[in-house]
């Protein structure tokens, strides 16, 4: 895990004890779950109204009622609030539910494109906890983006070796 952490902050400047931040204080306790409500209801507008054909295509195969959900209910509990993710669907295990998506840097970007603009629309979250926020889905999109693409790349590989 270092070595992938060691390359994020190589390609973004963030460190882990920066990206992890998030855990120094409960921001579900701080902000309330309605904010997260507006966060992800925000960012999800935006997302499927992309003027970039290929990013909206990413979820062309999603509502956005569950897109939602799904974003909320990870995000109160990732940042300390009840576990409503993962009593509906399981382990987070964040790869391997993201298998199916364009997980290319360029779309991780675009990704926290979005997400910049909408927690600058959401008043009810004060600057530390943006930024906080801001690094860890910074970690994050870069994590998956590197371990998606590696483990589709390594799929690749073993299709074609059979």
């Amino acid at each position: 895990m270092r070595d992938i952490d060691d390359l994020i902050e190589k390609k973004t400047g963030l460190s882990i004890e920066e990206a992890m931040s998030i855990d120094d204080t409960n921001l579900y306790k701080k902000l309330g779950e309605e904010t997260f409500w507006k966060l992800s209801t925000i960012f999800y507008t935006k997302v499927f109204n992309d003027e970039e054909l290929w990013f909206r295509n990413i979820f062309k195969n999603r509502s956005l009622e569950d897109a939602i959900q799904n974003q909320v209910e990870f995000f109160i509990q990732r940042m300390g609030g009840p576990s409503y993710f993962s009593h509906r669907k399981g382990h987070p295990a964040l790869i391997a539910r993201h298998m199916d998506f364009n997980m290319k840097e360029k779309a991780a970007e675009r990704w926290l494109y979005h997400m910049k603009e909408a927690l600058s629309e959401v008043p009810a979250i004060d600057e530390d906890s943006k930024k906080r926020m801001m690094n860890y889905f910074t970690h994050t999109a870069y994590f998956l983006s590197i371990g998606v693409t590696g483990q589709q790349e390594a799929r690749r590989n073993e299709s074609g070796n059979l």
